[in-house]
């Protein structure tokens, strides 16, 4: 089912938990021209992208989603990675996420 409303989809990473570790929250916009088909984030010591979190949903231009990161760790910094429906991609790297608040996505 593709959404398409505002915070329709809540995007989760679920690994282990730790009592020190907090959850990471922040908004994902999407302000391109093409839709968000794929979302990943990484911590930023990890080699490689983690799995896509919209699981075959998009995020429509001009629409948000709510993410969460509750992956256990005590880290603040990771990558961040889009790709859109019309081939491209954006990348974004070294990321402290714990004050960030929103992450736009533009052309």
């Amino acid at each position: 089912m593709k959404m398409r409303a505002a915070a329709a989809l809540a995007a989760t990473v679920l690994m282990a938990t730790s009592a020190i570790a907090e959850d990471v929250e922040f908004l994902v916009v999407n302000e391109s021209s093409a839709d968000l088909v794929e979302f990943n984030i990484s911590p930023a010591s990890s080699g490689s992208w983690e799995g896509n979190l919209l699981s075959g949903d998009y995020v429509a231009p001009d629409y948000e989603i709510d993410v969460v990161i509750a992956d256990g760790l005590t880290t603040c910094v990771y990558d961040i990675r889009g790709a859109f429906a019309d081939g491209s991609s954006a990348e974004d790297f070294g990321l402290y996420l714990c004050d960030l608040g929103e992450y736009v996505f533009t052309d």
